[in-house]
């Protein structure tokens, strides 16, 4: 099966800033381009890290609130020296959070949740920009249409992976929502045809009424499936 890469939804037009950038170019920069975030490079083109919105921001919650309505926050050290910053490398988030042009949606998924962050630069195998993803990228791969995730498993799941016919199993796909049935010989192939399934890029749920001629123990047994069926 093939997955998506990361350099398939990455965006290669990158906004950015230098280490030395000023604290107002920066914004000025996050307006015109209408990103809220972008990388900031060294000298070699490499990231060195990542200045947000909300790092800029620290610098407005930093100062006094004249009205009295709202008091003063309480900030860390770390964070009083980038409400203090007057440049990109003084107000960024780092080190930075890279991925790889190779990389599967699940493996850029799984980094963005475990970091919690909302974006991730690409860089190649010298550490260079090459463009960066970000969680609506990720998402795009579920606006993939239903024929080509139905295609997908009958060919490459049912018939190339599992060597069965097409007779063997039926599937439709409404929506990303996969619903299999039929009839397959060994009962044990059905967690792994579900399995697989839901590995497909755009798949959001995977539903079967799969009967099975036989389980692993070798008695004849009807199986009763999971989840809805249409």
């Amino acid at each position: 099966m093939d997955h998506r890469s990361i350099s398939e939804l990455m965006t290669r037009d990158v906004a950015s800033v230098r280490i030395d950038t000023p604290f107002k170019e920066i914004a000025r920069t996050l307006m015109e381009h209408n990103v809220s975030a972008v990388p900031v490079l060294d000298d070699a083109g490499r990231p060195a890290g990542i200045v947000s919105e909300a790092d800029l921001l620290r610098k407005a919650a930093d100062r006094s609130d004249l009205s009295g309505r709202t008091p003063l926050p309480h900030l860390e050290a770390w964070e009083r020296a980038k409400a203090e910053g007057r440049t990109a490398g003084e107000v960024m988030s780092a080190p930075a959070v890279c991925a790889r042009p190779e990389w599967t949606v699940v493996e850029a998924a799984r980094l963005m949740a475990v970091q919690n962050i909302k974006r991730l630069p690409v860089v190649d195998e010298t550490d260079t920009l090459l463009g960066i993803v970000s969680r609506a990228d990720l998402l795009r791969v579920f606006l993939r249409q239903d024929r080509a995730i139905r295609e997908e498993i009958t060919h490459d799941v049912l018939a190339v992976t599992l060597g069965l016919a097409p007779s063997d199993v039926t599937v439709e796909v409404t929506e990303g929502q996969v619903y299999l049935r039929g009839t397959i010989d060994d009962s044990t192939l059905i967690p792994v045809l579900v399995r697989l399934c839901t590995s497909v890029d755009g798949v959001v749920s995977v539903s079967e009424r799969l009967k099975y001629r036989t389980d692993h123990t070798g008695a004849a047994v009807l199986h009763a499936g999971n989840g809805a069926m249409p």
